[in-house]
């Protein structure tokens, strides 16, 4: 975690400079009291800006959509506007769970492995 973010939002929030002399409950509790758009919140949270922000961008690309859905553009699909609200989205993270092999003898025997682990045999 970022502890100049957490420093910050106390600074900011509750005029406290110095979060070290706080005992930890003390802190929880504070933590826990800040605004979704504080900097700590947004870490933890993955997000680029608050929330209102975003919904701001979401108007934004609504209306770019309906000014473009009047074009000539938009009759042939083309140049369609890209989404401000998209790119303030975190990326998601995709797990790669794909494994290559470099010959069929290969693939088979970690079939097999694989398949030892569902299939029981009595």
């Amino acid at each position: 975690m970022d502890s100049d973010s957490l420093e910050c939002d106390f600074a900011e929030y509750y005029h406290i400079y110095n979060i070290k002399q706080l005992g930890l409950r003390q802190l929880s509790i504070y933590a826990f009291g800040l605004p979704d758009d504080s900097r700590i919140k947004k870490l933890i949270s993955k997000q680029k800006v608050s929330f209102e922000t975003y919904l701001q961008a979401v108007a934004v690309d609504a209306l770019q959509l309906l000014v473009w859905s009047k074009t000539k553009d938009a009759q042939h699909s083309r140049n369609r506007p890209k989404s401000i609200a998209q790119s303030l989205l975190p990326k998601a993270e995709v797990e790669d769970d794909h494994q290559n092999f470099n010959s069929g003898a290969e693939f088979e025997k970690a079939r097999q492995k694989l398949l030892k682990g569902v299939v029981k045999h009595d």
